[in-house]
């Protein structure tokens, strides 16, 4: 499974992800989460002094359209290598959302990158590779963004 952000950094996990599908011969599973704070919150909606906002409803189902389309278009850039490529779209938080598809799909190995933030910053917010590494039932390779693929 390669997990992606859809930024550069995430590119090199790609890269590495696609190799080891290849020299396995594994379907390659891409997902990605967003990370919805709407949905977050809805299960405080009786403590919360405000609603949904219609508008934020709005703005996650056209982010939703358009990570539909970009993972179409990976997934095809893909499909050039590998035989069988698979695309997931969730809404939620990101860490235990790659880890429940992980445990669904009996995926072998997560491969996702890292911004490369450490010390203080990684402390206080926190890092989704660190999260799945701690929680997934499988392998997690974590790519840095200076990985270049053989």
């Amino acid at each position: 499974m390669f997990c992606t952000d859809f930024s550069e950094n995430s590119l090199p996990a790609g890269q590495c992800a696609c190799e080891y599908a290849k020299a396995f011969g594994a379907t390659l599973a891409i997902v990605h989460v967003i990370d919805s704070p709407a949905r977050a919150l809805a299960p405080y909606g009786s403590i919360i002094p405000f609603g949904v906002n219609p508008a934020v409803v709005q703005l996650e189902l056209r982010v939703e359209r358009s990570v539909d389309t970009d993972l179409e278009s990976m997934r095809e850039e893909f499909a050039t290598i590998l035989k069988e490529v698979k695309t997931y779209s969730r809404v939620g938080v990101p860490a235990e959302e790659i880890v429940r598809l992980a445990a669904k799909e009996s995926i072998d190995l997560i491969v996702m990158g890292t911004h490369g933030w450490g010390g203080f910053r990684n402390m206080v917010l926190g890092s989704v590779a660190h999260s799945v590494l701690r929680t997934a039932g499988c392998p997690v390779l974590v790519v840095r963004p200076s990985f270049r693929a053989p």
